[in-house]
């Protein structure tokens, strides 16, 4: 894995280190955001065959309200917790 930037807000950084250990790929760099969190998957199940993507503020007014809306993507994906539930086999 190539290293990533740094993000200057620790609380936000602590977030992307636990996006990258559940398998999100972080993109730095963009016109108006630091970069963005994109989810592995891309199936229908997941938000209409859309893939997840959240934008990642260089300056959030709130860097601790930022990084835990930045976590809830990652929780909250749909395709994410089908793969961790036990008993499913999707893949």
């Amino acid at each position: 894995m190539a290293r990533r930037k740094r993000h200057p807000k620790p609380e936000i950084e602590a977030a992307l280190k636990y996006i990258e250990q559940n398998g999100w790929r972080i993109e730095v760099g963009g016109s108006h955001a630091w970069g963005k969190i994109l989810c592995p998957y891309n199936d229908e199940k997941c938000r209409g065959g859309m893939r997840c993507r959240v934008s990642i503020f260089s300056t959030p007014r709130n860097p601790g309200d930022h990084s835990k809306l930045l976590r809830r993507a990652v929780d909250k994906c749909i395709r994410h917790n089908l793969i961790d539930e036990p008993g499913t086999n999707e893949e």
